[in-house]
Order: structure tokens, then C-alpha cells, then sequence
């Protein structure tokens, strides 16, 4: 008996458990994201007009990347009704490209040893990573790239291109634009200066007073060689002052070029999480006249009062581009190869980012969807922690978990997305009137997260298929089967939960 046969009796199209993974199951991202929610949806989403932080702890399965990929579809319906008060979102969720160049940065002996290089992860990391997402959208979009392949809720109005923004910026936020794209633009579309300069022109950045030294330097030279034109005596050629005099009108060129390859380099070498060539970086930086960087935050130095400010600086960009607010998401924090689901690796690599100033910052809400393991590494934290932290004011839900009645209701509300127009079919109807509901509720509640039980209800329905012929159909799961399944598939999950098996 296949296993279409038995689903297209019950009027259901397609089978709803096929996938286990969020981010690559078409009926939920299709049909179930924006209508079937966790319980405690509305306190880690909050209120888009004011976005704030929340902490949330969930294990494998539970719904932690389903979660996210429903706060990004919410705020885009959001940003699509209202003209005023959109927000931006930055997905800080792929950590293997900040780790691996940030690993790039240190010796031999620590690279061989992850929780050394960890060691060396600070806050101020954090930031740059999540300014560089930021900024590379915002540059993907102002410059209406075909390699945007950022969060679909940032959509700025007008339509794309940055001409449609450059009377909405003023030329200190035209700087702070250039600047922030100088640091951290890390888009590989095209190469970076040449993007950079297209930037400029497109947002009608000028800046003649930056070619001031050297015009000064172009001036004492054409002034010492028009001298020796107009007396016709270029025996001067062999004197040592004309040349002397040459290098005095070039020294203030000199001195800003030398000026910008020191801040270029430091810049390069405090930028740890990503790769900035200083070559390249100084060419940039020659652009801006020198009272335009004067007193200007720069990520220089190992610290995080730049990186606040940088913040700062993007806001006010994005806010006189229509966007209040910015979201953060947080998520498969035990994905990156480096940390290979070990624990407390990941509790070295979030843990910087539980402090007060960073998690509650004016118009930035942070959604933190943390491992379960970490939840365990709280509670065994000093005072000290919490007071720096401050988690009873973050939102925090300890654990992400699932009642049986809210599985009973995510598993119909699955079954009807995959359902004919004219059905409504339930699991109810699917198996045996002899296995009651309680005993059903019994199930689910021991299966715990979405995916287990997803993952059980597939293995049920192609088992109790392959007992059956396609002549001899049974529309029914019988109990028998129906135990049989479970108690194999409980062994299975109880040995992935004491780490003897991959589930």
C-alpha cells in the first residue's frame, strides 16, 4: 500500500511530515507561517513599533528557526502596511564565515584548539558581525544589487536605487553611509572599491576640500616648473632646492596618505571578524576630507564604544530612510563547525552578548533563540553575571516548550495545509478509534518537540503502509502499529538525549 494512496484517502494532497527542518520545508514556510505559532509567540515577538529583546532557550526541534522565519514574515507585513516606523532585520545566523576569518587572526597553536580561539571572541565581534550584515543589505539595496539575497522584510520606499535617497540624507549621514560601508560593506558581487565608488556617486557624495593637499602639491610644482618655462633657465634641474621646494608643497599630501595607511591598517587588524585589505581601505579613506573623519568613530581599537556609536550611526541613516528600528534574530548558534554542538563552546561564543547595554539598546531589539544546553549554564552563573545581564528584563522564556494539545493542534493545522479545498481531515481520523484521545495526547506530550513528533508520525504512516497490499487496504493505523512505533522511536529519542545516537 503506498503511502499517497493512504494520504489521498484521507484527502490530503501531500504528505505533511516529509520535512524536519524549518528552513527548507515548503508547507510550513507556504502554508503554516504565518497562521500556526507557539504559545508563547506573542512575548518573544513583541510589539513592532517599539522592538525589543527577547531570550529564548529551546532544544533541537523545538521551533527555535521556525520561530525566526515567522518573526521575519510578520515584520515584513509589517513594513508593507505601514509608510512610517518599518524596521530593518539583520539575520545573524550563519557564524561559520565571522569564525573562520576571525580564526584566520591567530596563531598556529590557538586555531588547533576552539575553545582557545574562543577565548579571544568578545562582544565588540559580535557587533562588527552584525554591522557588517546590516550595511552590506542596506549597500545591496541602495545600489538595487541582483545579488541581494538579504532578509525580505527590508524593503525601503521609494523602489530601490540610491538616487530615490539622496535628497533624504544629509551630508553628514551621506559620510556616515560611506564610512560605515568603508568598514563593513562585505559583499563579494563585485570588487569593493569599485561598489564603494558607485555608492558615492549614486547617494551624490562630494567632497573637493579631500583633494585640497593635493592640489596644493600640484600647485608648487606647476608653479616651480612654469618659473623655469618662463625664464628659460632649467639649470635650476640640477639644483637641490627647486626639488627641496617640490617636496615642501607635497608634504601636507604626504602626511594625509601616510595618516590614512595607519588608520587603514589598524582598522584592518581590529576588523578581526572580516577581511580588509588596507590598501584598499586607505584608498577609501584618501576620499573624505580630513575634518569629515575628524573625532569620528572608527573600529580601530578593541573596545566597544565605536561599535555602539557605528550603531548609532546606522540607525540614524536607516531612520532618514523611512526605518525606525532595527531587529536583530539570533539563531543556530550550535550549527557552526567550530563549536561541533559542544556546549560549552557555545556558551563561550553567546555569552559576551548577555549584557544589559548591548541587549537593550534604544530602537535595536535582539531575538536570542538559544540552545536548551545554555539555559543549564544560567542558572549556574555568579551575581555578577546577572547583574551585568540583567535576564529579568530581557523577555526570557526558559524553555520553548510544546503542551500535547498544541502538537495535537500544529499536527491538524499541518494536515489541512497538505489537504484537498474541500477536505478537512484530522489525525484523529487516521488512526484507530481503539487508541484514544487521551492515549494519543499521552504520545505527543513524550514526544515533546514539533520535529520528533513529525519525524514519529512519518516512520507511523509508512510503517502501518508497508503492512498493508494496495489490494487490501486499511484506511486505519491500527493500535498495535501504533505502539510498536512509538516504543521504537521512544528507545531512539531517549538514546539521542543521553548522546549515545544522532537523532
Amino acid at each position: 500500500m503506498r503511502t499517497d494512496q493512504f494520504l489521498k484517502h484521507h484527502g490530503v494532497a501531500s504528505n505533511p511530515f516529509t520535512e524536519e527542518d524549518a528552513q527548507t520545508d515548503p508547507v510550513f514556510k507556504s502554508k503554516c507561517r504565518g497562521t500556526t505559532f507557539h504559545p508563547a509567540w506573542d512575548k518573544i515577538f513583541g510589539e513592532p513599533t517599539d522592538p525589543a529583546t527577547s531570550i529564548v532557550f529551546g532544544e533541537k526541534g523545538a521551533g527555535k528557526t521556525a520561530m525566526r522565519l515567522q518573526v521575519v514574515g510578520r515584520l515584513a507585513d509589517h513594513n508593507k502596511e505601514v509608510k512610517q516606523g518599518r524596521l530593518w532585520v539583520i539575520e545573524y545566523d550563519d557564524f561559520n564565515p565571522f569564525l573562520d576569518r576571525f580564526a584566520d587572526r591567530l596563531s598556529a597553536r590557538k586555531q588547533r584548539d576552539p575553545s582557545k580561539v574562543l577565548a579571544e571572541w568578545k562582544l565588540w565581534d559580535h557587533m562588527d558581525a552584525i554591522l557588517s550584515l546590516g550595511v552590506t543589505d542596506l549597500v545591496d539595496h541602495l545600489l538595487d544589487s541582483t545579488h541581494r539575497d538579504g532578509p525580505e522584510a527590508n524593503r525601503l520606499r521609494p523602489s530601490p536605487g540610491a538616487t530615490q535617497f539622496k535628497n533624504a540624507l544629509d551630508r553628514s549621514q551621506k559620510r556616515d553611509l560611506l564610512l560605515l560601508a568603508a568598514c563593513y560593506d562585505n559583499s563579494t558581487a563585485e570588487p569593493f572599491t569599485v561598489r564603494w565608488k558607485r555608492l558615492k556617486w549614486a547617494i551624490g557624495y562630494g567632497a573637493l576640500s579631500a583633494w585640497g593637499e593635493a592640489l596644493i602639491g600640484l600647485a608648487v610644482t606647476a608653479i616651480a616648473v612654469g618659473a623655469m618655462a618662463a625664464t628659460s633657465n632649467w639649470g635650476w634641474l640640477s639644483a637641490p632646492w627647486i626639488y627641496l621646494a617640490v617636496a615642501f608643497g607635497w608634504v601636507p599630501w604626504i602626511y594625509k596618505w601616510a595618516r590614512r595607511r595607519w588608520l587603514a591598517g589598524r582598522i584592518s587588524s581590529h576588523l578581526r571578524v572580516l577581511r580588509r585589505e588596507a590598501g584598499s581601505l586607505r584608498e577609501l579613506l584618501m576620499s573624505f576630507a580630513s575634518r569629515d573623519l575628524l573625532n569620528q568613530p572608527l573600529p580601530d581599537k578593541n573596545r566597544t564604544d565605536d561599535r555602539y556609536e557605528l550603531l548609532g550611526k546606522l540607525q540614524g541613516v536607516l531612520r532618514a530612510l523611512g526605518v525606525t528600528g532595527i531587529v536583530v534574530l539570533v539563531d543556530r548558534v550550535d550549527e557552526p563547525h567550530l563549536l561541533n554542538g559542544k556546549a560549552e563552546l557555545m556558551r563561550d561564543l553567546v555569552w559576551s552578548m548577555l549584557d544589559n547595554k548591548f541587549l537593550k539598546q534604544p530602537g535595536i531589539g535582539l531575538k536570542l533563540l538559544l540552545p536548551s544546553e545554555l539555559a543549564e549554564y544560567v542558572h549556574r552563573e555568579d551575581r555578577d553575571f546577572h547583574q551585568r545581564s540583567r535576564l529579568d528584563k530581557q523577555n526570557m522564556v526558559p524553555s520553548l516548550d510544546w503542551t500535547a494539545e498544541a502538537l495535537w493542534d500544529l499536527t491538524n493545522d499541518r494536515i489541512a495545509a497538505c489537504s484537498d479545498d474541500d477536505a478537512s481531515p484530522t489525525i484523529r481520523e487516521m488512526i484507530s478509534d481503539d487508541v484514544s484521545d487521551e492515549r494519543l495526547l499521552d504520545a505527543f506530550r513524550s514526544l515533546r518537540t514539533p520535529r520528533h513528533l513529525f519525524k514519529f508520525l512519518f516512520r507511523l504512516i509508512s510503517t502501518h503502509c508497508g503492512a498493508h497490499k494496495d489490494t487490501d487496504p486499511s484506511w486505519k493505523i491500527s493500535r498495535e502499529t501504533f505502539e510498536s512505533v512509538l516504543a521504537v522511536y521512544t528507545r531512539e529519542q531517549a538514546a539521542v538525549d543521553r548522546g549515545l545516537s544522532v537523532g
